[in-house]
């Protein structure tokens, strides 16, 4: 018979304090993901590149967003993913993170990480309401779009490949090469 044992979970106020007194090291890569301090995977090369590509798709609108980089966002008082991309209001308060109603896209770039990027980061952020959500799949070569969320999931969800493009809700004016975003073909390499 399988005994079930009661996991303890953290809060964020709990994260900050063992960061504070050395528990966590400031060199640890982890986040709080419902209340559970999860190890951060290394940030390889290709999913590197892969955020600046998505940093230089971003950044030429600085008045229209705010563009957050591998930054923590409070989603709750027990989750705060460090997402790789998060589009913030242009309005969002620097006396505290960001939370939901400051985002209008986060952006996961996946290689290692798709399982938790597509199951519980996907979860948490349509729990919260973040309205759009993408995942780069380097290992798929594809951008996955996440939008209108109810309760753990997302209503809409499109899979776009190479040659496709795409507009986050917020600017539609903004057009996305997925090609760009993905970087030189890996079977050309």
């Amino acid at each position: 018979m399988a005994v079930s044992i009661p996991r303890r979970l953290f809060t964020v106020d709990e994260y900050y304090a063992m960061a504070k007194h050395g528990i966590l090291k400031p060199d640890e890569r982890v986040e709080l993901l419902d209340g559970e301090i999860v190890r951060m995977n290394a940030i390889g090369s290709p999913h590197a590149w892969c955020v600046k590509r998505l940093i230089r798709t971003f950044a030429p609108f600085p008045d229209r967003f705010i563009l957050s980089v591998q930054d923590p966002l409070r989603l709750s008082n027990i989750s705060e993913p460090e997402p790789d991309i998060a589009i913030l209001q242009p309005d969002t308060p620097e006396n505290r993170h960001p939370e939901p109603q400051d985002v209008l896209l986060v952006i996961e770039v996946a290689d290692t990480s798709i399982r938790l990027d597509r199951r519980r980061k996907l979860q948490m952020y349509a729990r919260a309401g973040i309205f759009e959500y993408w995942i780069v799949d380097l290992n798929a070569d594809r951008i996955e779009v996440y939008r209108d969320p109810v309760r753990s999931r997302y209503r809409s969800v499109m899979l776009l490949r190479r040659g496709d493009t795409v507009s986050p809700i917020f600017a539609p004016d903004l057009v996305v090469d997925v090609s760009t975003v993905l970087g030189q073909d890996r079977a050309e390499e």
